[in-house]
């Protein structure tokens, strides 16, 4: 949904009945995605009622399926759990459950549900579907519908959002959930790494995932784990000796810490689980290593739902409403799914089914398969965590020499991307040096050679560790490109925001001068500002948001006690010169006495500080990784005569998410795509959030629907290309 044509958008659901409910195991963003669908509903001129209590609500009926208000959603946002509730519903499943909850919406004249769960909740929304006719059919026999009431009600139109903390549904990169859960995770991960360190132990954590080892894979991956266990992949036969092997070496390497993650559906090859408790006594016996097991349970159900959650539901909430309204009576039952940064529709089934052929390959040991259903995003997450875990560093070296940096403001993530930088490039034969201090330290000589323990715990510490500054090279390129020569620099790799972009730019540009700049160069996009070109998503961004959403949440909560509702003004800093924070606070404080009170809080540079979020460190390792695997072909295709020559614009890359892929672009063709002025981009994806923000909050805002998603296939139909699904 973008802007422009009001008169229709408003005017859509005028007539239609639409219905929410969740079912299954709760999530945290459902509350999130049930506000989104009541409100734009609304929006559309059509009715909407919730349905208490999942399946078991839609069978009982009365008091549990009520008309939705506008009010009636307010303060939803930052609630975990559900607040409609969910049950398991033994009546639904009987041919008679149904059609009484059939009733139940013939007599709302409701038409369209939207069914928010777990894929055995979505199947038997799809179930009841198909058998909608001969439900209605037997009702009217019945004489407890009329035949114009079964006119009325001829087809119904279904539409699943997935929420699930495990991730286990294909077909979405994100189930609604999941990134809360994963931060639950991190929580835990940070506080116990600090005590293991401080009495060198072994930590063994188990995670959810009993069918699908996501949770497990991506903790691993953001945490920098020696092991990782999923039931996708079993370990080998002797991983008992690799795993003891590998925990020895760290610990002559010098390391305190030891972590371990485990799915809780983890099995060796023959099927056997593979328990935590297991993991621990065999470290115990075989090391003599002080081992310690945490079992994170429904800890990781709890709490308040994270940044990525929050707008995940939002998003897909909206796109819901909007496919149920385009429905038809052929219109098969979709998902509305998350492909990188896009809301995609896809039908229920197809990925229904093909969340089963998982769990058939991996009981008939196809585990490689296995991983390749789960989707392209699972795999590269897979990949990553083999590429920095399972590989040793070769004997014999590449002779290349690659340098890593950050420049610009501090970014959460920016250490993940660095430890994944060089830990990648040392297990390719590279040579990998640090500078410090930006383009400033690469001029001052401040250089040194890291190697593997240098970058340990690194995945969780936030700010940048190398040591940041917003200088540009220009003035410094004499120096700059002397050290380069000194010490035999094949490859720069930058990490920041704008001005790391600014600074590829530069170096592009002194190529005419100093042939020693013909080197390849890639920038990684870093900042909390989230404004560089050729990427949606910056590392960083997401920790950001994390601390802009839990400032006052103790005086919000005690609010939310109270009948008091709540008004929020979001300002960014570079809004208006005349209309600054402090006149807004006194303009409302002035205005607002004996009815409401009024406070203010800058946010400022805790912004850029803390942790970085499960999402950061996870891109961070990521995006270091491919950016290493880019520059060992780049390197190989620039090497000519003894030396590397790479003068093509190609050789000046930014790699960034855009929509549905993350891509190498050349910076010479970002070049026109930025608003120099104001340091932004000129296509800002996130701007087109804005009429869906006004719609939630009550503006009177036109709305456009002429981008909004199609049903694509998951698998080729007839010619037709399969969704990507990175």
């Amino acid at each position: 949904m973008v802007l422009e044509d009001r008169s229709h958008a408003e005017t859509l659901g005028v007539g239609k009945a639409i219905a929410v409910l969740t079912s299954g195991g709760d999530a945290q963003g459902m509350n999130a995605a049930v506000r989104a669908v009541v409100r734009v509903g609304i929006y559309t001129g059509a009715k909407v009622y919730f349905i208490h209590e999942g399946y078991q609500g839609l069978v009982d009926g009365g008091e549990n399926i009520r008309e939705a208000t506008w009010e009636s959603v307010s303060m939803m946002l930052q609630l975990g759990g559900t607040v409609i509730g969910s049950a398991r519903c033994k009546d639904f499943r009987s041919r008679e459950g149904r059609m009484t909850a059939a009733l139940n919406l013939v007599k709302r004249r409701i038409t369209n549900l939207c069914v928010i769960g777990g894929d055995g909740s979505l199947t038997g929304a799809n179930d009841f579907r198909v058998e909608w006719g001969g439900l209605l059919a037997d009702l009217q026999k019945q004489g407890k519908i009329s035949a114009e009431e079964a006119r009325g009600s001829s087809h119904l139109n279904i539409v699943g959002l997935v929420g699930s903390i495990d991730n286990d549904f294909c077909g979405t990169d994100m189930t609604i959930g999941t990134d809360s859960a994963l931060h639950r995770i991190m929580e835990v991960v940070d506080s116990i790494t600090t005590t293991a360190q401080s009495h060198q132990r072994t930590f063994v954590l188990e995670v959810m995932g009993r069918h699908c080892g996501y949770l497990a894979l991506v903790t691993g991956l953001a945490c920098g784990a020696d092991w990782v266990f999923i039931p996708e992949s079993p370990p080998p036969k002797n991983w008992e000796e690799i795993i003891c092997q590998r925990l020895n070496e760290s610990r002559l390497r010098g390391s305190r810490l030891n972590v371990i993650i485990v799915a809780e559906g983890a099995v060796d090859l023959e099927g056997k689980a593979i328990t935590s408790e297991f993991i621990r006594n065999m470290v115990a016996k075989r090391l003599g290593f002080d081992t310690r097991v945490t079992v994170l349970g429904h800890v990781q159900r709890g709490g308040t739902p994270s940044a990525f959650d929050r707008i995940l539901g939002s998003r897909m909430g909206v796109e819901a409403v909007m496919a149920l309204l385009d429905a038809t009576p052929d219109t098969p039952a979709c998902v509305v799914s998350l492909s990188g940064n896009q809301a995609i529709r896809l039908p229920l089934m197809e990925l229904v089914q093909m969340t089963k052929d998982v769990t058939k390959a991996m009981e008939e040991k196809r585990f490689n398969d296995a991983i390749k259903l789960r989707g392209r995003s699972f795999e590269n997450n897979w990949d990553t965590y083999r590429l920095l875990s399972h590989h040793e560093i070769p004997s014999s070296k590449s002779n290349f020499t690659l340098a890593v940096m950050n420049v610009g403001a501090p970014a959460a993530g920016m250490n993940a991307a660095v430890r994944s930088a060089v830990r990648v490039g040392l297990t390719q034969g590279h040579k990998m040096i640090v500078i410090h201090d930006g383009f400033e330290g690469l001029a001052n000589g401040v250089i040194e050679e890291f190697t593997w323990p240098q970058v340990s715990g690194w995945t969780g510490i936030g700010g940048a560790n190398l040591g940041t500054k917003r200088v540009l090279p220009a003035k410094h390129m004499p120096e700059i490109v002397a050290n380069i020569s000194k010490f035999g620099i094949n490859g720069l790799l930058i990490i920041g925001g704008f001005e790391a972009f600014l600074g590829a730019l530069q170096v592009l540009d002194g190529r005419c001068q100093y042939e020693e700049l013909c080197i390849p160069v890639m920038v990684i996009p870093a900042t909390v500002s989230n404004n560089v070109p050729g990427s949606d998503f910056s590392i960083g961004a997401d920790t950001a948001l994390n601390a802009i959403t839990s400032v006052n949440v103790e005086h919000l909560t005690e609010k939310m006690k109270t009948t008091v509702k709540r008004g929020l003004v979001l300002r960014n800093e570079k809004a208006n010169e005349h209309y600054s924070t402090d006149f807004i606070y006194n303009l409302y404080s002035e205005e607002g006495q004996g009815i409401f009170d009024c406070r203010k809080n800058v946010l400022g540079h805790m912004q850029q500080g803390g942790s970085p979020s499960p999402f950061d460190r996870n891109f961070g390792t990521k995006l270091g990784a491919k950016a290493v695997q880019w520059f060992s072909t780049a390197l190989k295709a620039a090497y000519r005569h003894g030396r590397i020559f790479a003068n093509t614009p190609e050789s000046v890359c930014l790699l960034g998410m855009r929509k549905r892929s993350v891509l190498v672009q050349p910076i010479l063709e970002l070049r026109n795509r930025i608003d120099l002025e104001h340091r932004l981009p000129r296509d800002q994806w996130w701007l087109r959030l804005r009429p869906i923000l006004k719609v939630l909050a009550k503006y009177k805002v036109s709305v456009d629907i002429s981008e909004q998603a199609t049903l694509e296939h998951v698998r080729p139909q007839s010619g037709s290309a399969p969704a990507d699904l990175s």
